[in-house]
């Protein structure tokens, strides 16, 4: 049998087992704080936010500090995590200046709400004021608040993998949610949680969009740079994965972004599952691409379909900047977008 420890909230387990546990139940606890750890940076790396003033990303996560952990108890998980996050953002106005600034986030725990959530956002001292601090303020913090909601459910839903053992009449409790400062009190189930979980299957609400730019350059020679992995990983700044064939999958952004090549036309047209790597588990959009020789440039149609409905500023940002500036500017295909 098991019972509380002194002024410890994790569950202590006896050697001796409890006559009453037919199905010889075994009370587990998981370490999380490894596997949080990484996520939390994979998330936050590279969030950006854009508006008429210019452009702010989270270019560096400086400080990860914290715990994280799941425990099973007949059946029932109770997560706990505590983290103080510490991050840098640069921003670049429309006229090219650059601006750094840092973000605190000292309070993401599972006893406190998202939207309770406090994160504070700063321009470093030796930097003139500029509109870019308000957008990080608002938008960024948004953003940012957003994708570590995302952090909870993957939490809840990665990580639990073949934690939830079986009942008395062999079947799978309900997952629940409980605070640390909560464990010797009642147990609050799942549909408390402030935060939904990311499961697949579940529908969501999604858009699609068209978007058009210009390359000058051949339609092969753009289309080889979305395959190549050597040209992948010149234009992303970043180690890349990259297997370009048809059903060849990709990753690349440091793993923020991947997928699958799913239909292939040489030097005509890329179709792809694509996703980042915080929205719900396995929910992929469709990208197509069209490439269209213009004589002197080459015209590329981007058609995406799936994309959930609260991603779409942001997955069009990205392309934009990751992809259509990134390419124009590492291979000399077109000039700087404003």
């Amino acid at each position: 049998m098991a019972k509380w420890g002194e002024g410890d909230p994790r569950w202590i387990v006896e050697e001796r087992a409890d006559a009453t546990n037919v199905n010889n139940w075994h009370w587990t606890e998981r370490d999380a704080t490894n596997w949080s750890s990484d996520k939390l940076k994979s998330l936050l790396l590279g969030l950006i936010v854009e508006n008429e003033e210019g452009s702010c990303e989270v270019t560096e996560v400086a400080k990860v500090e914290g715990e994280a952990s799941i425990n099973n108890r007949k059946g029932k998980l109770i997560f706990f995590y505590e983290w103080n996050l510490k991050a840098t953002w640069t921003g670049v106005s429309k006229a090219g200046v650059k601006y750094t600034g840092s973000i605190d986030v000292p309070n993401l725990s599972d006893e406190n709400d998202m939207e309770d959530l406090d994160i504070s956002v700063s321009l470093n001292k030796d930097e003139p004021e500029t509109p870019l601090t308000m957008l990080m303020r608002t938008k960024g913090a948004d953003n940012i608040r957003q994708v570590l909601g995302s952090y909870v459910g993957y939490l809840k839903t990665e990580f639990t993998q073949g934690m939830i053992l079986p009942t008395a009449n062999g079947m799978a409790k309900t997952t629940t949610s409980q605070s640390k400062a909560k464990l010797n009190k009642t147990q609050i189930s799942s549909s408390g949680s402030t935060v939904a979980p990311i499961n697949t299957g579940v529908k969501i609400p999604t858009c699609k969009f068209s978007m058009r730019e210009k390359f000058l350059t051949s339609p092969a020679d753009l289309y080889r740079v979305f395959l190549n992995q050597d040209m992948v990983q010149a234009f992303t700044h970043a180690p890349a994965s990259v297997d370009g064939e048809k059903g060849g999958k990709f990753r690349l952004l440091d793993g923020n972004v991947f997928g699958e090549f799913t239909d292939l036309v040489p030097d005509e047209k890329i179709v792809m599952k694509w996703r980042y790597n915080n929205w719900p588990a396995e929910h992929y959009s469709t990208i197509s691409m069209t490439f269209k020789d213009r004589t002197s440039e080459t015209e590329l149609k981007v058609d995406c379909r799936g994309v959930p409905d609260n991603e779409e500023d942001r997955t069009k940002e990205g392309w934009k900047r990751y992809y259509f500036e990134a390419i124009k500017q590492t291979f000399g295909f077109g000039s700087r977008l404003y």
